[in-house]
């Protein structure tokens, strides 16, 4: 059943497995509260995030609480990145301030240190986006970045986004002020990526 222009399908929500040739992307457990801290701990994620490194496990328990609460309200989808070899998460995706009537979202996406340089992030994102095009039915995908952070806007436009504008002085994360670069992606202006293993 196609959702109504004012929902998203719940559906769309409840435990997602999209696999990839290394990765599964999925809904997270408890069981991933340790590889979340280890991510969420190092200093090179926080730097372009907007939160201090994590310190303790109750961060962890706190993010899958909230990544819980917007899978039950439909508000947002958190998955996590598992790498089908090890089978420990290395990374999460996010869509966030979904506005369902315009049929947007807002995206995110974090991977450990150890795994960048790897397309690992492309791949994720590749199964990611086309869920939120072709089964949540979203039309644009907005994503706002660092503009410091030269890898998150090659992943960003290796996708397909459009960088739109700059946002000056937007951010302040432990007394550092930034801009912020705005990226977008329409549904019909996608075209899937190749993923190579």
């Amino acid at each position: 059943m196609s959702p109504s222009p004012d929902t998203l399908a719940p559906e769309t929500f409840a435990q997602v497995r999209l696999d990839t040739p290394r990765l599964c992307v999925r809904t997270p457990d408890v069981e991933d509260l340790d590889d979340l801290l280890s991510i969420y701990a190092h200093p090179d994620i926080a730097r372009y995030g907007t939160h201090a490194p994590w310190t303790d496990l109750d961060e962890a328990r706190a993010w899958l609480e909230r990544a819980e609460s917007g899978h039950t309200s439909a508000s947002a989808l958190t998955l996590v990145l598992e790498d089908r070899a090890t089978q420990h998460v290395i990374g999460t995706c996010v869509l966030f301030s979904l506005h369902a009537e315009s049929r947007r979202a807002e995206i995110g996406y974090t991977l450990h240190r150890e795994h960048w340089g790897r397309g690992l992030m492309h791949e994720a994102l590749t199964a990611f986006i086309g869920h939120a095009f072709e089964a949540m039915k979203l039309r644009r995908i907005e994503a706002d970045i660092d503009p410091a952070n030269a890898a998150s806007r090659r992943v960003l436009e290796r996708q397909g986004f459009v960088h739109e504008g700059r946002l000056r002085e937007r951010w302040c994360v432990g007394g550092q002020v930034t801009d912020t670069d705005l990226y977008g992606l329409l549904h019909h202006e996608w075209r899937r990526p190749d993923v190579d293993a």
